[in-house]
């Protein structure tokens, strides 16, 4: 430190460190940490997500006069289309009992995990004055929306019930396990809308990359050919190689309690219990690394929005 300097006027100035080496260090206070991904009440992150789900989903319909019906617009034109020319045209789908059904149900469930994970990618910033103005627990942003993509999967459900009781399916007690296949794919969605969602944070191409994982998830998870025609030409080795893949595993137990006995369970198309642990694995791999990533990058979130 240099001695004091003296001005014209003859007073003395003390002059101002310029170097961080001189200045008193313990007289610093600690930075600021940013909301964690829970918060210190589970609860009250739950009903955030529950309150934003709900308002963004009663603002989507304001001032529709159709209202719901334009969400369920998407999934049933994908089915008309799909419908004919896998019936009419390539005629694959005459084979496979209550092929409009089976084809119905895969495209919502897989309507729910695109809305689910692809509506989580830009979650955060979507809502970065939110973010950045208001200390609350991260976690319920991804949440939210998953919770707002249940909401949109009960309603499509209504008209998949609907169209497997006109076209003869008779109602099993095996319906009652679709409430669990259900809660498991909501825990896969939320599974990758958290690593998805932060990672958007710093990298802005994943967007464009998870369309494309999409796009060939849709072809490579049995969505439109159940696994029973596949099975047919390309031998039961394909068969498990579509049971390790999670969403594929949920897609066909759900077809085997909701549609028909003919479609094979899960387990019989993977032929032994332990190709099930698989996709059992990677959920659980998704699950705790997601989270265990999404609670590392949320205090950091709204500096690098």
């Amino acid at each position: 430190m240099s001695a004091p300097e003296t001005t014209a006027e003859g007073f003395h100035v003390k002059p101002v460190a310029r170097d961080f080496d001189a200045i008193d260090r313990s007289t610093l206070k600690p930075p600021i940490k940013g909301p964690s991904a829970l918060g210190t009440d589970f609860r009250r992150m739950i009903g955030l997500a529950w309150t934003m789900a709900t308002a963004e989903f009663k603002l989507r319909f304001y001032g529709s006069v159709l209202g719901y019906f334009w969400q369920l617009a998407r999934p049933m034109l994908l089915f008309g289309v799909l419908m004919v020319v896998f019936t009419v045209v390539v005629r694959l789908g005459n084979d496979v009992e209550l092929y409009g059904p089976t084809l119905l149900l895969g495209i919502v469930l897989f309507t729910f995990l695109g809305d689910a994970t692809g509506g989580a990618v830009s979650a955060m910033v979507d809502r970065e004055n939110l973010v950045r103005k208001i200390d609350f627990p991260r976690m319920a942003v991804p949440v939210s929306v998953v919770i707002l993509a249940s909401f949109n999967l009960v309603l499509n459900l209504i008209p998949v019930l609907i169209f497997l009781l006109a076209s003869g399916a008779e109602i099993r007690w095996t319906w009652l396990e679709l409430p669990f296949l259900l809660l498991l794919l909501g825990v896969l969605c939320l599974a990758i809308a958290m690593i998805l969602s932060a990672l958007y944070v710093r990298f802005r191409d994943v967007r464009p990359i998870w369309e494309v994982v999409l796009q060939a998830m849709f072809y490579a998870s049995g969505v439109l050919v159940p696994v029973q025609a596949i099975q047919a030409q390309f031998g039961d080795r394909i068969e498990q190689i579509l049971m390790m893949n999670p969403f594929s595993a949920i897609l066909q137990q759900a077809r085997h309690a909701m549609i028909a006995p003919s479609h094979p369970s899960a387990l019989a198309c993977a032929h032994h219990w332990y190709v099930l642990l698989i996709p059992t694995a990677i959920t659980l791999a998704l699950l705790i690394g997601g989270f265990v990533y999404f609670n590392r990058e949320a205090p950091r979130i709204a500096e690098r929005l």
